[in-house]
């Protein structure tokens, strides 16, 4: 092994260490207050998730939907102030209306221009899974992008130790606001796409599940160099942003996965963490499981909370894999 071999897995293991400081204080922020009320409990997940049978296709591109619908109402109210069409959000099961959302005042014309970009892609995904899904496309479930206290994005950043307690976060607010704001959701788009690609057997669906995941890490590497950029002249950037990546880790299970953008030392000098790997260089993966908890801003077994406080329209996945813990 050569000594710059070594100096990579030497900054790893301290990013690991970083990380276990603080897992436990999110994991307790997470399961109390921030996140009372938040959805349905489901003691009888167990039983029900048995009996159920395994993922289809359809099932695995739903699944998708439902986190494509989020992102793409998101980045529609942020960018354009409105949200999705109509002719967009109908399909099987109950559909759900959109709780907040407002265009951003952009000042940064790049994070502007960023910022469209994206939410003309999120719509894209909402329109290529629903071609593909035809009559199976879930309709869009209830979804909470609001700024009030008890919204979902302040419960995830108050749990974080980003305002405290009473406070709300407006994602709308500013640019760096929506930053952090887009942050939350970018990762885990690219964990979940990984992570369902194996479960799915069409080869056709499997390329465009590849295709999508090739833009939502696009999407995720430019939101954290826009923050690690930023985070230059506003240190609390980064630092936010490593505080959401905890709060994140601390909803996915035992395992330690998610990596923020502070940069480490390697060869004695600075090098950023814009790309979240392992020592091999490969990214991540996250179950359904683990997706759910995370949309959900929960770290027990229940259906419905936080960005979906109804759950989702995707009953088979929802029984079989909520919870991770």
């Amino acid at each position: 092994m050569t000594d710059d071999t070594q100096q990579v897995i030497d900054a790893f293991d301290r990013r690991v260490e970083r990380r276990n400081e603080r897992r436990e204080f999110f994991r307790t922020a997470f399961g109390a207050a921030a996140l009372a009320g938040g959805g349905i409990a489901a003691a009888s997940l167990s039983s029900a998730a048995s009996a159920q049978a395994a993922p289809s296709d359809a099932d695995i591109l739903n699944f998708a939907l439902n986190l494509e619908y989020l992102e793409a109402q998101f980045y529609s109210f942020a960018v354009f102030g409105t949200g999705l069409p109509a002719n967009l959000l109908t399909g099987v099961g109950t559909q759900g209306a959109v709780t907040g959302g407002r265009k951003v005042v952009f000042t940064d014309p790049v994070v502007s221009a960023y910022a469209k970009e994206i939410a003309q892609d999120e719509v894209a995904h909402v329109t290529f899974l629903r071609n593909q899904l035809g009559n199976a496309a879930i309709a869009q479930p209830a979804l909470d992008i609001g700024v009030t206290p008890t919204s979902a994005f302040s419960n995830a950043a108050r749990a974080a130790g980003l305002i405290g307690a009473g406070a709300s976060f407006d994602v709308y607010a500013n640019d760096n606001n929506f930053l952090l704001g887009a942050f939350i959701f970018e990762d885990v788009g690219v964990t979940a796409y990984k992570g369902a690609a194996p479960l799915i057997s069409n080869k056709t669906y499997l390329e465009a599940a590849a295709g999508i995941l090739a833009v939502e890490a696009y999407h995720a590497g430019l939101v954290r160099t826009a923050l690690y950029a930023r985070g230059v002249a506003t240190p609390t950037l980064r630092t936010s942003a490593d505080a959401i990546s905890n709060a994140r880790d601390s909803l996915d299970g035992t395992s330690d996965l998610d990596q923020g953008i502070s940069p480490t030392t390697l060869n004695g000098a600075l090098a950023s963490n814009i790309v979240p790997l392992d020592a091999q260089g490969i990214a991540f993966s996250r179950s359904v499981a683990q997706v759910h908890n995370i949309a959900y801003l929960t770290n027990v077994r229940q259906i419905g909370g936080g960005f979906f406080p109804a759950g989702t329209n995707n009953p088979n996945m929802e029984l079989r894999y909520s919870g991770a813990n």
